[in-house]
Parts: structure tokens; C-alpha cells; sequence
């Protein structure tokens, strides 16, 4: 791999670091994007949540035609989606996402698909919980799994809402620790990077705990609204309120 490269586009609020010849991440207030590039195309994963350009800074890096990908429907994740007609996601996300009021044509995308880009493919992961359509993408000759939001690093992972379910962020976290041989690294949208695949056993049991009720929580106010907060020493889940 060659040399990590910096780069800042100021008039987009994006910071790029070239992970390598064919692989940027983009910085962009607290979330991050990423742009994968085979032989024949490139994939936008994500799209940002104030960024409203993600396609035209792609463009700055990539001369191959471009798609986009969502890991999930949040709004930090769909910013720019209006300047794509179509984009790939899985279809458990149609109905968050048109809630947001946002147009174009989903891609449906489920657990298994592969993308490919050529010489590069790409695995789809379904990983509920965080919401019913989350999805992992896993870089099978990078030995990289793009993990969205489930996964994080010194950041907070939502599980308060109604389109939250613990039970399934369990599930789909024991699931991805029988798979953690087939990745070396993980790469989440918020928070450090990268994320040792280790920590997945810790969220497991972390999750657990909350559940079961043996991690104090504490009250947070969270854009007005009202969470418990559950630390589990590397990352905060935050939860709906314990009553």
C-alpha cells in the first residue's frame, strides 16, 4: 500500500486522505464517505449528511463512472443522493428514506449480493439493528470491512428510536464474529479508524449487558431529546430512555 496522501477540498468542507492508488476516504464534519475504484467503475459509499456535492468531489478523484451506495438511510448518510438518479441500498430502508422527502431510483441491494467494479469486489453484509436495512460492504481482496454505523471506535452508535432494535444489533454482530476471518480491518462511517475486528466480540457483550441491565446508563440530552447513555469504555451506546 502506498503512502497515505492528505488533501483538502476547503470550498466542499471535505478533507481526502488517499488510502492508495485506487482508495479514498473522505472527511466531512464527523462523517465520513468513501470512494472505492476498480477497473471499469467507481463506487461513492455514503453521501454525507450537510454535503450536498459528494458527486462533484468524486469527480475531482475518479475519471470512471460513478455510483453511489448508502449504508443505511440517516441523514448524515444521504446528503448528496439528490445529485444521483439512482443508488444501490437495501430495500428494508425505502420507507426512512422517503420519509426524509428525498427522490430517486433505490438499487435494492440484500445479504450476499456482490458489486462488482471490475477487477474489485464487493460484499453486501446485512447487519440490522442499528436500522432494519443497515448494511456492511466488505472489500474481499482488501480484507476490508466498511462497516457504517454499528461499529465504531471512540463514537456513539444510536439505538434510541423507533427504527432501532437491540436484539437485532446483537444478532447481526454474532453473525459478523463468525465472518471476522475474512477481514482484517474495519472501517466505520464516525470515530476512529481503523477498528480492530476484535472489538465486535466487545460489542457483543456489551449489548448484552445493557440489555440485561448490568451497565449503568446515564441521561443524556441529545439534540433536545432525552437518551440514556451506556459507556462501554471504547464507545458509548446510546439508548432510549430507561424507565
Amino acid at each position: 500500500m502506498k503512502e497515505e496522501k492528505e488533501m483538502s477540498m476547503e470550498e466542499y468542507g471535505v478533507e481526502v486522505v488517499r488510502k492508495d492508488e485506487h482508495t479514498w476516504i473522505l472527511e466531512n464534519q464527523g462523517v465520513r464517505l468513501f470512494l472505492l475504484e476498480g477497473r471499469e467503475k467507481a463506487l461513492l459509499i455514503d453521501a454525507g449528511m450537510r454535503l450536498r456535492h459528494a458527486r462533484d468531489v468524486a469527480a475531482r478523484l475518479t475519471d470512471l463512472p460513478l455510483e453511489l451506495l448508502n449504508t443505511h438511510a440517516d441523514m448524515d448518510h444521504i446528503g448528496s443522493n439528490p445529485q444521483f438518479e439512482s443508488f444501490y441500498m437495501h430495500p428494508a430502508e425505502e420507507s426512512a428514506y422517503r420519509e426524509h422527502g428525498t427522490g430517486g431510483r433505490i438499487l435494492p441491494v440484500t445479504d450476499g449480493d456482490v458489486l462488482e467494479l471490475g477487477d474489485r469486489l464487493l460484499e453486501i453484509i446485512h447487519l440490522p439493528g442499528h436500522t432494519p436495512g443497515s448494511i456492511g460492504v466488505l472489500d474481499r481482496k482488501a480484507r476490508v470491512l466498511i462497516s457504517g454505523d454499528p461499529i465504531q471506535e471512540h463514537g456513539r452508535i444510536f439505538m434510541f428510536g423507533e427504527h432501532r432494535n437491540m436484539r437485532d444489533y446483537i444478532t447481526s454482530m454474532e453473525r459478523l464474529e463468525t465472518m471476522k476471518d475474512r477481514f482484517d480491518k474495519i472501517w466505520p462511517s464516525h470515530g476512529d479508524l481503523p477498528v480492530n475486528p476484535e472489538r465486535i466480540g466487545q460489542l457483543i457483550r456489551g449489548a448484552r449487558e445493557v440489555m440485561d441491565g448490568r451497565i449503568p446508563g446515564k441521561s443524556v440530552d441529545l439534540f433536545g431529546k432525552q437518551v440514556t447513555a451506556f459507556d462501554l469504555g471504547f464507545c458509548t451506546l446510546l439508548c432510549d430512555p430507561v424507565t
